[in-house]
């Protein structure tokens, strides 16, 4: 009998094969989207350091306020904008720091 593989091991597998060709530097950093049934987690990641520059998702405390009408399309593009904002403001900090 031909067992099927549990739906987040393949998940892995996709992942992995996308890892093999992609690794984030703080030059351009890699941009990880992981979508849940109820939830939309982004994340940037500098793969170099090791380190998680900048999260956005429809659990923080900020953006949960924000989603009271939207559908899961729109929520995803608050998610995207806030992520975007955030790398923003990281980048002019870094800049000042240099």
């Amino acid at each position: 009998m031909v067992s099927k593989k549990d739906k987040n091991e393949l998940r892995l597998i996709r992942h992995a094969r996308v890892r093999k060709k992609i690794s984030g530097t703080p030059e351009c950093p890699r941009f990880c989207v992981y979508r849940s049934l109820k939830h939309i987690y982004v994340q940037v990641i500098d793969d170099v350091n090791g380190k998680t520059l900048v999260s956005a998702s429809t659990v923080d405390p900020a953006v949960k306020a924000q989603l009271a009408d939207l559908d899961k399309k729109g929520e995803a593009q608050l998610v995207g904008k806030i992520a975007a904002e955030r790398c923003r403001k990281q980048s002019s900090r870094v800049q000042r720091l240099k």
